[in-house]
């Protein structure tokens, strides 16, 4: 039998690119490059962790596939376009986490259960939708590689729907209110950063786990209880 060649987090980063964030695309590029840069600045961490990164409004597009920052050196490039069609991630990831999970091994490594880092600053423009393929893809007995998703919220985005993407209500922020977006757009990179640089620290370790920071100016959101 073929030696392990190592341990992986698979890390997928969804940024909204929405016409809403026309204003913040300056934030969303210099968060972006901050965050390969950051990870490029610890390559013992980067060597465990596997980063993509996909830009999503109608349908979603890669900006950056599953890479080794150690060796990469493109940067991530968004662009503003259409509406927040939450279906499309869900949809989109279905199919391409088991299938770079399945490349992975395949190249002789282990794999850690992904994990989604969500970004969104509206409300879901496709209604209830997303919600069917949200449950297929973070039920474990259908989807055996099922993501951690952390959602975070800014802008017109929903405490309660940052709860339901989320897979943990731990994992669910918004910024606080009257917070700047694009303050709250690099404060979302800055605690991405720190969360994967924890993490894949804690897989070198007897007890691997996810880190998860809360950004600054964001609060756990929580949703209002029924009547």
């Amino acid at each position: 039998m073929a030696e392990t060649r190592g341990v992986l987090l698979p890390a997928y980063v969804l940024a909204d690119e929405s016409g809403s964030m026309a204003p913040y695309q300056q934030d969303l590029s210099h968060g972006l490059i901050s965050l390969c840069e950051g990870l490029r600045a610890e390559p013992m961490v980067a060597a465990k962790l596997r980063l993509a990164v996909l830009g999503f409004s109608d349908d979603v597009e890669v900006r950056l596939a599953v890479a080794d920052m150690r060796s990469e050196t493109s940067l991530p490039q968004v662009r503003i376009r259409g509406l927040t069609n939450y279906g499309a991630v869900f949809e989109d990831l279905l199919s391409r986490i088991p299938a770079d999970v399945q490349w992975l091994r395949g190249e002789g490594y282990k794999v850690h259960r992904p994990v989604v880092f969500f970004l969104s600053d509206g409300v879901p423009t496709d209604g209830d939708a997303w919600r069917q393929p949200h449950a297929r893809l973070t039920d474990r007995t259908q989807t055996p590689t099922a993501p951690n998703i952390i959602a975070c919220g800014i802008g017109d985005a929903q405490a309660a729907t940052m709860v339901e993407v989320a897979t943990r209500r731990e994992f669910a922020f918004v910024a606080k209110p009257g917070t700047d977006i694009g303050r709250a757009v690099a404060e979302f990179f800055h605690a991405l950063t720190a969360s994967l640089v924890a993490s894949g620290q804690a897989l070198g370790g007897s007890n691997p786990q996810l880190v998860v920071n809360r950004p600054d100016q964001f609060s756990m959101a929580i949703d209002e209880v029924g009547q």
